[in-house]
């Protein structure tokens, strides 16, 4: 009997990934083909980000080959768009769900569609390693990308999640500040990694962070500014990238601690792109 297995495909602003997975929820393969992004420009049209898709998606296709060889695909799961909210949508996630429904039609197996967001979110759970027991009731949740940072109240529900924003920004995301402020530098974009190898390599005392957290909305575009100011003033990167660092990670504590009031007790889990970044995971 072939082993049964599930196939995920999401197309989300910067990157093409396949994932396979075992029916007993063991990772098989997680393929990944980010988008191209000249350099200097900080960020992509949604054609551009159609087209890239596009021609990524055969590519992965043929990678993926071997790990669905002699295996029987039981269901399709894929990113439709990028929250769960009335009149959320991006174009580039049209990519991926026309070959993820043609994966299904042909398999003859259901087609499931879920928003970016909430992939992002099980996606962390998974690999906190306790999703069993946090995915059993409702929790916190922050995703930071470059295209959100919003403070979530989460309810799992079947194979899915009913999510509640409880907070948000209220101007720029924190994946945008750090890319904005590194492309500024002449970091290439995106700029996360390279902001934190540099932020370990500063030495300098950095400038106290002016945090603006309100209730639960944060501003994060006057940190932008200030971080460009102080990169004019002094040329230092190490510096620069360790205040964007410091400010980011305040801001996200400070958010912590509003839903903490409102929610106690409330188990919690961070996830999205900019959360990859060890500093903010150390703090």
């Amino acid at each position: 009997m072939a082993e049964r297995i599930f196939l995920g495909v999401d197309t989300s602003n910067y990157t093409t990934s396949f994932a396979i997975a075992s029916s007993d929820g063991e990772i098989l393969a997680n393929l990944k083909t980010p988008l191209p992004v000249k350099e200097g420009e900080r960020g992509l049209r949604q054609s551009d980000a159609v087209f890239s898709h596009v021609r990524n998606l055969p590519e992965l296709m043929k990678r993926a080959e071997p790990f669905l060889s002699g295996k029987e695909i039981v269901a399709v799961g894929v990113s439709v768009r990028p929250r769960d909210a009335e009149g959320s949508y991006m174009p580039c996630f049209l990519s991926g769900e026309a070959v993820a429904a043609s994966i299904a039609a042909t398999s003859h197996v259901p087609l499931y569609p879920f928003s970016h967001q909430n992939g992002h979110v099980m996606a962390a759970a998974y690999s906190s390693g306790t999703s069993a027991d946090l995915l059993s009731a409702p929790f916190g949740a922050f995703h930071v990308s470059g295209g959100t940072t919003e403070m979530l109240y989460v309810e799992p529900s079947g194979y899915d999640f009913r999510i509640t924003l409880v907070g948000e920004t209220a101007d720029i995301n924190a994946g945008q500040l750090i890319d904005r402020v590194g492309v500024y530098m002449g970091l290439k974009f995106p700029c996360g990694a390279e902001m934190e190898a540099l932020a370990r390599e500063n030495t300098v005392k950095i400038p106290a962070p002016r945090v603006h957290v309100k209730d639960f909305t944060c501003n994060l575009s006057g940190v932008e500014n200030l971080a460009k100011k102080l990169y004019d003033d002094t040329g230092d990167k190490p510096l620069v990238s360790a205040y964007v660092l410091e400010t980011v990670g305040k801001t996200l504590s400070k958010m912590t601690d509003a839903l903490l009031q409102k929610y106690e007790g409330l188990p919690l889990l961070y996830a999205g792109g900019v959360m990859s970044n060890r500093i903010l995971q150390e703090k």
